[in-house]
């Protein structure tokens, strides 16, 4: 029996700081390796951390904040993500992490897959931001609607609500996905759909529904006002089971699990969505996987020399 070891973080941001939270994110990544780990799962918005303000205070006062958010979120293609990718290298750990992705002037809730080599091997943006985020993050295509192979499993990632949306779900189920990286935010008291008990039941039911590991990875806040903790990290197995002791809720930490993928199999005899269990003959869904832009720009037509004004030919002849 092979097995794969995995990791879920439940950690405080350096909050709103982009500098400093990519620091404490390669001093966890060292960690989780450290521990054995071949995967490590961080929570949505990671870097720099995830907007709570959005939740609990006006639109004029939160433009400061927000003016702060911009700076401090992460291009793709910019040096806290190269040092993100060398760590992996470095530690030869796959990581999924959630971040704020700066593309111009407009911000995407993101996920980045990097294998233990360093590679970025899938790169996806939240297709549609739940409630108040709508205000601050733009929305992604269908495009990182896919799994990938990390750590000898196919990897699949969702951030937050998207584990409410069930032809999200099960597109990535169709996909035969073997673990699936669950990123939340961190919870605090207030709306019951808005709860830690209602974010880890959508978890342990992607686990059911789909017949894959789940990492549940989230943020502790206690920085912030009004927050104490809010930190759920754990595993699930692909049968519901909970494979790892959860960390107090305002103590940060990593939760480990050893896990034998062969127990999939075991778990799907007993229900496969995409398999025995489901009638395509009568249910059948479409997704639209194209990467969207804004605009097809053709290349430039070269530059034309000017006509020269007609003139008049003299020929000379002997």
């Amino acid at each position: 029996m092979s097995t794969i070891r995995v990791a879920a973080v439940q950690a405080e941001p350096v909050w709103f700081n982009v500098a400093g939270t990519t620091e404490k994110t390669i001093t966890l990544i060292a960690q989780a390796a450290a521990e054995g780990a071949e995967l490590v799962a961080f929570p949505e918005t990671w870097l720099p951390g995830y907007p709570l303000f959005l939740w609990g205070m006006g639109v004029a006062e939160q433009l400061p904040l927000i003016a702060n958010y911009h700076a401090n979120s992460v291009e793709v293609s910019g040096p806290e993500m190269a040092a993100i990718r060398d760590a992996a290298r470095e530690h030869g750990i796959g990581v999924v992490l959630g971040f704020s992705e700066k593309d111009h002037g407009s911000l995407y809730i993101a996920q980045a897959l990097i294998d233990s080599s360093g590679e970025l091997v899938q790169h996806r943006r939240k297709p549609k931001p739940t409630h108040v985020e709508r205000t601050l993050f733009g929305e992604g295509d269908g495009s990182g609607l896919a799994v990938v192979e990390l750590a000898g499993a196919t990897v699949g990632a969702l951030n937050c609500w998207e584990h409410m949306q069930p032809l999200l779900k099960f597109t990535m189920y169709a996909q035969h996905e073997q673990i699936h990286v669950a990123s939340w935010p961190a919870f605090g008291e207030g709306l019951p759909q808005l709860s830690a008990e209602a974010s880890l039941a959508l978890s342990r039911a992607y686990a059911l529904e789909g017949g894959a590991f789940v990492l549940v990875s989230n943020h502790v806040a206690t920085q912030l006002p009004g927050m104490t903790g809010g930190g759920v990290a754990r595993v699930y197995g692909p049968d519901g089971s909970l494979l790892t002791e959860p960390i107090p809720g305002d103590v940060e930490g990593i939760v480990y699990a050893d896990i034998d993928l062969s127990a999939i199999s075991l778990a799907k005899t007993f229900a496969d969505p995409v398999g025995h269990y489901s009638r395509p003959d009568v249910f059948q869904l479409t997704v639209d996987r194209m990467s969207r832009r804004p605009a097809v720009l053709t290349p430039a037509a070269p530059s034309v020399e000017p006509i020269a004004e007609e003139s008049e030919i003299l020929i000379v002849g002997s």
